[in-house]
């Protein structure tokens, strides 16, 4: 829903996000918000700071107290910056300076959806044990200060000489240090997060390895021109069933470990097989480095939560990897390794119908 007195700029907004896919709806001023926001309940609301009836911060307040899992982003004019940062802090979601690139909009929706639907799901935690119900608290009183922290930094950029090379790496020094905890945060949620049956469906691997090399090239964007991806990709792989996301993200964790296992040129071998004993079979994933390897004495403690041998790891990433694969999918993972030669993880997921793998056990 968007929120603003100005029609102009309201059905400009419309417009724009309807091209996009999104359903729209408009308010002109406070009281009729509020009144949208009981009858539609919307996703997100996109509210301009200064209405003709009533404050930003009032409807902001009203809406939290109707229904929290709205996403708030406020649109202020310039000079109410800061009001903004303390309305982040007071539970908007985002906020956008006018005037503003439109496309900005689209990227902040688009942002502010997501971490509303992660926190709507984090909700469904209720009956797991006390970590599990603990997690998706910390992400929700470590996310809220993030945004604050990352709205006040945007606003100090625009209001400093950034060709001052002090200022210039401080801010990149706090920008890197709020996206580690944004990761970390990400990353318990992700260890926690409850199975869903619902989104097992038949997964093609050499796709998702295909989509994972796409992702860690732009990640690693620099360092591509140096690491080597070689690809052996069985054609004729049969599918296996599981969730295609989860199975991308431990794909994608295993070759972030490869990538930064390589400290200056290396090669990184990614192989694909079937392996029909025992029946019906199991397709395998081989990730190969020639990196710096890890020491035998670690080599019992890869898969334990939070251990990590990194300068800025979560210890969560391979923790996440063993959860995916064994608990949730019934499959094997593996690690090879010698301290100065390289690395080679295995991954293993069983072949059959959906409901022969379920839940991280066979039926």
């Amino acid at each position: 829903m968007v929120v603003d007195d100005s029609l102009e700029l309201g059905v400009l907004y419309r417009r724009y996000l309807e091209e996009l896919g999104f359903q729209v709806s408009m308010a002109s001023n406070g009281e009729m918000a509020i009144e949208k926001v009981l009858s539609e309940s919307p996703e997100a609301v996109l509210l301009d700071l200064m209405l003709p009836d009533i404050s930003g911060r009032e409807v902001l307040k009203r809406i939290r107290e109707i229904n929290e899992d709205i996403a708030v982003i406020i649109m202020t004019g310039y000079g109410g910056e800061e009001v903004a940062v303390d309305l982040m802090k007071a539970g908007a979601a985002d906020y956008l300076s006018k005037p503003f690139i439109i496309d900005s909009l689209s990227k902040s929706l688009r942002e502010v959806l997501k971490i509303r639907d992660s926190q709507i799901e984090d909700k469904k935690h209720v009956g797991f044990s006390s970590l599990e119900k603990f997690f998706p608290f910390l992400a929700h009183e470590i996310r809220n200060p993030l945004h604050a922290i990352g709205g006040a930094l945007a606003i100090i950029q625009r209001r400093c000489d950034l060709r001052d090379e002090l200022l210039s790496r401080s801010f990149k020094i706090i920008q890197e240090e709020v996206q580690h905890l944004n990761d970390f945060v990400q990353e318990c949620l992700d260890f926690v997060r409850p199975l869903a049956k619902d989104r097992f469906i038949e997964v093609e691997i050499n796709e998702v390895i295909s989509v994972v090399i796409n992702i860690i090239s732009h990640i690693f964007e620099e360092r591509c021109r140096k690491i080597r991806i070689k690809t052996d990709l069985d054609p004729q792989l049969p599918k296996v069933c599981g969730n295609y996301e989860e199975m991308k993200g431990a794909f994608l964790n295993i070759l972030k470990n490869s990538f930064e296992a390589i400290e200056e040129e290396g090669e990184i071998k990614i192989k694909t097989g079937f392996n029909p004993d025992p029946y019906p079979g199991n397709v395998e994933i081989l990730f190969t480095d020639d990196g710096v390897g890890i020491k035998k004495e670690n080599l019992n403690y890869l898969f334990s939560p939070f251990y990590t041998s990194k300068v800025k790891g979560t210890g969560l990433g391979l923790a996440i990897c063993r959860r995916i694969v064994m608990e949730r999918h019934s499959g094997k993972i593996q690690v090879a390794s010698k301290e100065g030669k390289g690395t080679t993880v295995k991954v293993e997921l069983p072949i059959g119908p959906p409901q022969e793998v379920l839940g991280g056990q066979k039926k």
